[in-house]
């Protein structure tokens, strides 16, 4: 495994030093900057309309279950076939997108999820399908997801080069919350219009989209990394590369705990709505909404600042369980709803800034392996945690279970904090700069007093 940094990519910084990845000053960008890149620019449009595409087979999927079988067991089978894969062969699918060009292997995965789109399609639309029909699709789509989530995620470094990295990650992240806000309304109006059938086709052909714009990239426009060779023991390789980086490890782990114990939006909110304001469908969809009007803001702040900082994660990781110990503490409906929109809003933070400081710390050749475990940690915690806090929603209700989730984020957050913090020889200074309280991020050794209040 190569070392160096790989052309035109970010070098990797030395493993111990985490200081510079804490402490470092961020250059600001424009909010839209690496729109003014081609390449950039024809795989974020076409994500637009893919990303469309997905909410709406997402809310048509589930619906679809529940009118065949009349069990929400059976959803929940649904949503773990199509994690299953994830969870089993997520790191081997990070191996393959080190060794495999990024955009030919986007070209092949896109497609593969156009074709189960379009089989479900053609069976709904028939009156043939079936439930188990559709538990082969999810997890035929999830086996896709394998390879096509860390190749897509590596892909975009290939696209914008390091220095607008950060910028076109957050891009991606407010492109995917602005599609949460469309895709499930057009789907409700498919499916209560047309039929489900109608939703996946169009799903199907939104792939068009994407591979259109893959196909008309200049390969020459690229920044081409290094691929990792063929050869035996990359997938210990890529676990000990990130046990011997403590500022790629401890990210990767804060984001598992708070995406087993704090990201179980469906379970705190449905119970919420239902249990505590005693709403319906439509309180729990306001919920969504407003979550997502925090998280598409948080994206397009993110995508203002330059190189992202491990300090900026742990503060937001904390201000998130905050934020959810003191909604679970809400007596009223509207006050409970004005806090989804700052809780959008940080956990974006969180999610951008984990994504974004993995990418730009990680040496090219290996960024497929450590962005599929970051991938796997994330996604995969949600089905393992979701009957956890939903045992404790049921048996001690859903205000202490939303504040569980929340002290769970905040301690993690704190926890790793100071891990890093001792690892990369910093300390908290405490005191006041011409007569105000100071609190600051220094080097250990750094131990001049702070200058007394005037």
């Amino acid at each position: 495994m190569s070392t160096g940094p790989g052309a035109a990519s970010a070098p990797a910084p030395d493993p111990h030093d985490t200081k510079t990845a804490l402490d470092a000053p961020a250059r600001r960008n424009s909010m839209f900057s690496s729109l003014r890149i081609r390449n950039y620019r024809l795989f974020f449009l076409g994500q637009v309309v893919s990303n469309i595409g997905t909410w709406m087979q997402r809310i048509a999927q589930d619906w679809l279950v529940l009118s065949l079988t009349g069990s929400s067991a059976a959803v929940g089978i649904t949503t773990a076939l199509q994690f299953l894969p994830m969870l089993l062969f997520g790191l081997y699918g990070g191996v393959l997108v080190d060794r495999l060009r990024k955009r030919p292997t986007l070209l092949v995965t896109q497609s593969a999820m156009a074709l189960t789109a379009l089989a479900l399609a053609a069976l709904t639309l028939t009156g043939a399908v079936e439930v188990w029909h559709i538990y082969v699709a999810a997890f035929a789509l999830g086996l896709a997801t394998v390879v096509d989530n860390p190749a897509r995620q590596s892909f975009v470094s290939e696209l914008v080069g390091p220095g607008q990295l950060q910028n076109a990650v957050s891009l991606n992240s407010a492109n995917f919350q602005s599609a949460r806000l469309v895709g499930p309304a057009v789907a409700g109006l498919l499916i209560t219009g047309v039929g489900t059938g109608w939703a996946f086709l169009l799903n199907g052909l939104s792939f068009v989209a994407p591979l259109t714009g893959l196909m008309l990239m200049r390969t020459r426009e690229l920044h081409p990394v290094e691929r990792a060779p063929r050869g035996k023991g990359q997938l210990r390789e890529g676990l000990r590369y990130v046990a011997g980086r403590p500022d790629l490890l401890w990210p990767i782990v804060l984001v598992g705990f708070m995406g087993t114990f704090a990201f179980n939006f469906p379970v705190y909110l449905s119970a919420f709505a239902d249990d505590v304001f005693q709403g319906d469908a439509g309180v729990y969809s306001m919920f969504n909404t407003l979550m997502a009007i925090g998280s598409v803001s948080g994206a397009l702040l993110a995508a203002r600042r330059g190189t992202a900082r491990l300090r900026l994660l742990i503060t937001a990781a904390l201000a998130f369980g905050a934020l959810e110990i003191l909604a679970a503490a809400s007596p009223e409906l509207w006050m409970f709803a004005l806090i989804m929109v700052p809780l959008g809003l940080v956990s974006m933070t969180v999610n951008v800034t984990t994504n974004t400081s993995l990418q730009m710390s990680t040496d090219p050749s290996v960024r497929g392996r450590v962005m599929a475990l970051y991938m796997m940690v994330f996604l995969g915690g949600a089905p393992v945690g979701a009957p956890i806090v939903g045992w404790i929603t049921d048996t001690y209700g859903a205000r202490v279970g939303f504040a569980a989730g929340g002290a769970v984020a905040m301690a993690a957050a704190a926890v790793i904090g100071l891990i890093l913090a001792r690892v990369g020889g910093l300390r908290l200074a405490v005191g006041w700069n011409h007569g105000h309280p100071s609190v600051r991020v220094v080097p250990r050794e750094h131990r001049r007093t702070l200058a007394p209040a005037a």
